[in-house]
């Protein structure tokens, strides 16, 4: 069957995250506890820069400390070493061989600064560059697609910001229900999808990342092209694109004024749980829907075309 593998470690992420939920944040808790930091710095590529974007949110929220995505290349390209302060610096790689990542790490430590890798595999070159790491500890993850280390990253990320005093409650994580509650959803729209050009992924907050990662699924798994969008920054222009034949997946609620235009909207599931903790379960349905639409189209998301599981930039 087409899409094997990625299904089944879509289905493999409810026991996963239950594993990871005390050794991460016991982990965090050992390392972070009772530290305090000027700035936070995210370093990581393609998913894992989608469960950075998560952090973001929640770290600016929760802690009201300023947060930065790095851009790699102005250490690795150009050479310049960007004069931060007191400086958390957390690096995401599923496979821990991103060099640009480690590069990263690797100078951020050298200045003195605290360095933490969240990574699927241990003994990897992020491990050895940052001070302390988080082993995710998912498993084998075979499909080309990050699916269950995608939800693990941003697991470990939740648990980052409650390991600095963030006021949130401890995770509540996904069951084998919303897995296929997700799935039911997703293979209902996927028809939608495949039909419709062009198509959006919305989402603001904390949904933003989420968008951000469905996208990416059906750009990589279905070779759908879709675009993410801030529901906010949708409004400066790119709606305009949104009438008759578009369709529009939303993370945050439903869109009146773009079905007025022609545009389809797909209204996503909505999970029982509080907002901050809600990408860690919407994003199984992105997945879902990236998978249907590939069959779809009799593409196999296992092995995509030009693509390969661990890609290495600097």
């Amino acid at each position: 069957m087409l899409g094997e593998r990625m299904e089944s470690e879509i289905r493999q992420q409810p026991d996963v995250l239950a594993r990871g939920l005390d050794s991460y944040f016991t982990s965090l808790q050992n390392y972070l506890g009772g530290r305090k930091f000027d700035m936070v710095l995210l370093a990581a590529r393609g998913s894992s820069d989608n469960a950075a974007l998560f952090a973001r949110y929640l770290i600016e929220v929760h802690l009201g400390i300023p947060v930065s995505l790095c851009a790699p290349s102005v250490l690795t390209r150009f050479g310049t070493r960007v004069r931060y302060s007191n400086c958390l610096a957390i690096g995401i790689s599923q496979s821990g061989a991103a060099p640009d990542v480690a590069e990263v790490l690797a100078a951020l430590r050298s200045e003195g600064h605290a360095t933490l890798a969240i990574t699927n595999t241990e003994g990897s070159r992020i491990t050895k560059e940052a001070e302390h790491s988080v082993l995710l500890n998912a498993g084998p993850e075979t499909s080309v697609a990050a699916t269950k280390t995608y939800t693990a990253s941003a697991l470990a990320l939740y648990e980052v910001v409650r390991a600095l005093g963030a006021d949130i409650q401890a995770p509540e994580l996904p069951g084998d229900d919303w897995v296929e509650i997700a799935k039911a959803a997703a293979s209902a729209a996927s028809g939608t999808i495949v039909r419709s050009n062009p198509v959006f992924a919305l989402g603001r907050g904390y949904g933003f990342s989420t968008a951000h990662e469905s996208a990416l699924k059906l750009m990589e798994c279905a070779l759908i092209p879709c675009k993410a969008y801030s529901t906010a920054d949708f409004e400066h222009g790119p709606k305009a694109l949104a009438g008759y034949q578009s369709a529009a997946i939303s993370y945050d609620g439903p869109k009146p004024e773009l079905s007025a235009q022609g545009c389809e909207i797909i209204a996503t599931p909505k999970a029982p749980v509080a907002d901050e903790m809600a990408p860690i379960w919407d994003v199984i349905y992105g997945q879902w829907l990236a998978l249907h639409a590939a069959r779809a189209r009799g593409l196999n998301p296992d092995v995509p075309q030009h693509i390969q599981k661990v890609t290495q930039t600097l």
